[in-house]
């Protein structure tokens, strides 16, 4: 099988596939089990996430609180260096990006990063905005609004904590740094915290979910796949091969049903249905068999009948001339040769000289008396439809019996005999006699073509739809021109010069040929040869041939 075949059966099983109610069935099993997969997969991530940073929130405050505490006892003390250190140390804890203390003014104070230190903020930045939206400032915030997130430009997450640092009594009191007791707020320690490992947390979360519903999914999708190929796929398969079998006649075919379901309740009816399919064609046939005998006598008589009037109407014409030939040509040209012969007698007694060229004479009237005689002979063979005498018969012995006749002629024109007869050749029922000479006519047809040697081919073999028996005559003459052929089997048509032949030899062949229910055709290339070919029923396909209607 060529690739190209092989691709375009692949094709065209995938689409049968695709579009057979198993796969339908499966795909909406898979995209209704992805589906909720998939949706119940995304809750399950959202909550993980929700959950995750509650809890991250949760311990971020309570680290923010810490730092604070830590910070206001060596505010109290006005221990800048103390605080410098616990603010660095603490930035320097995994997971901590930046600890910063800004004051009321705007102005970071303390920072783990000492190039900050000094420098403002923008009171509208993100840290700030939430107590600087309004023109006063707010002396507290809600819990949500201390929380931010921002990317760094590495893009990972960052989570800021805004955790006020409120005038407390002790702040208001101390002898270093006094403040007033209405300044309600001092300002803000200001906490981020790196949030890549909360996002690796989720995102490996993530791919865990993902993984686990595309598995759940594939699994149960196999499943699926195995339940609908054994309940329904293979059921309807079997369904589907008994209607094959039923549709190609095979009336009678039981499907084997097991199961309970819809779908075996149609099968126990499609065998009920056989069943009465194989009964309804058994009493058909029954009833046919009368009448195909009634059939076969009444087609024979129309056959019989038919054939006698196509002779009739086709033959009228020339049975006139034949006759006419017959009774008042046939009996003078035997008179003519009668006397001829007498003659020929009598100048054979004498030896005188002059009687040699009355001898000539006499010659050529006596061949001439006979040709005339042979086409008169020839006119009557033609006209009249002689019986025929059915036998079966090995086409090949025939063929055989027909090269024996002409085996000296061939070799006094030097032409080389091709023989190639089929072993094993069906028989005909045929009247061999007939045969032969439609065999012998054509090989000598074939022999005049080639006067100065060539090939003559002569093949047997049974046809492509094992009905038939096929005899070739071919030969490498001159061929015949395409506008002859046309005529080639009309009566009195030759292409032989003048005194050579009368035309009926084809004429009379092929309606030999039809008499036992067969054609001949024929097939010319100028300067190639002429191909003849005989078409004959092998044995037992003539009788059913005659009893068609």
């Amino acid at each position: 099988m060529r690739l190209s075949d092989a691709s375009a059966a692949i094709s065209k099983r995938w689409v049968r596939i695709a579009h057979s109610i198993s796969a339908k069935l499966v795909l909406l099993l898979v995209a209704q089990m992805a589906l909720v997969f998939g949706f119940l997969g995304y809750l399950n991530i959202r909550l993980q996430r929700e959950q995750l940073e509650k809890s991250t929130l949760a311990s971020a405050e309570r680290l923010s609180d810490v730092i604070k505490r830590s910070a206001s006892y060596y505010m109290l003390r006005n221990q800048r260096d103390g605080l410098y250190h616990i603010i660095r140390e603490i930035a320097n804890e995994p997971g901590m990006v930046r600890v910063r203390i800004i004051n009321q003014q705007g102005r970071i104070s303390f920072s783990s990063d000492p190039a900050e230190i000094g420098t403002f903020v923008n009171k509208r930045a993100e840290a700030c905005y939430g107590c600087h939206s309004q023109a006063e400032p707010l002396t507290r915030l809600n819990r949500p609004d201390r929380f931010r997130t921002y990317r760094l430009a590495s893009g990972h997450r960052v989570l800021g904590i805004i955790n006020p640092i409120e005038n407390s009594a002790e702040c208001s009191s101390a002898s270093c740094h006094v403040h007033p007791a209405s300044m309600k707020v001092l300002g803000v320690l200001d906490t981020d915290l790196s949030l890549a490992t909360a996002d690796a947390s989720v995102a490996d979360a993530t791919r865990r979910m993902v993984f686990y519903t595309l598995f759940a999914i594939a699994v149960i999708s196999s499943l699926s796949v195995i339940f609908v190929w054994r309940v329904v796929n293979r059921p309807l398969k079997t369904l589907e091969k008994g209607t094959e079998r039923l549709a190609s006649g095979d009336l009678g075919f039981q499907l084997d049903v097991r199961s309970h379901d819809e779908i075996a309740d149609l099968a126990r009816s499609f065998n009920t249905m056989s069943r009465e399919l194989k009964d309804a064609r058994e009493e058909v046939t029954e009833w046919g068999r009368t009448l195909e005998e009634r059939v076969r006598q009444k087609t024979e008589e129309l056959n019989r009948a038919h054939e006698q009037m196509l002779r009739v109407e086709k033959m009228a014409s020339i049975g006139k001339l034949a006759a006419i030939v017959a009774h008042e040509i046939n009996n003078p040209l035997a008179g003519i040769l009668t006397y001829a012969k007498l003659l020929k007698k009598q100048f054979a007694k004498e030896s005188a000289g002059p009687c040699v060229e009355a001898m000539a004479a006499l010659d050529l009237i006596e061949s001439e008396s006979r040709r005339c005689g042979e086409i008169v002979k020839n006119l009557l063979s033609f006209a009249r439809a002689s019986s025929m005498s059915i036998e079966s018969a090995d086409l090949n012995a025939v063929v055989d019996r027909c090269v024996r006749l002409v085996q000296h002629q061939l070799e006094l024109q030097n032409i080389q005999l091709h023989l190639d007869l089929a072993e094993g050749l069906p028989r005909v029922r045929c009247d061999p006699a007939q045969i032969e000479q439609v065999i012998l006519a054509l090989v000598m047809n074939a022999i005049d073509a080639m006067p100065r040697g060539g090939n003559l081919s002569l093949r047997t073999w049974r046809s492509d739809n094992l009905q038939e028996v096929k005899i070739e005559v071919k030969d490498d003459g001159p061929g015949i021109p395409q506008e002859v052929l046309s005529q080639m089997f009309e009566p009195f048509f030759t292409t032989k010069e003048r005194g050579h032949g009368l035309g009926l030899g084809l004429a009379i062949s092929r309606m030999i040929v039809e008499r036992h229910q067969g054609r001949i055709d024929v097939e010319s290339e100028v300067g190639r040869g002429t191909v003849f070919t005989i078409t004959l029923p092998q044995e037992g396909k003539a009788e059913q041939a005659q009893g068609c209607v």
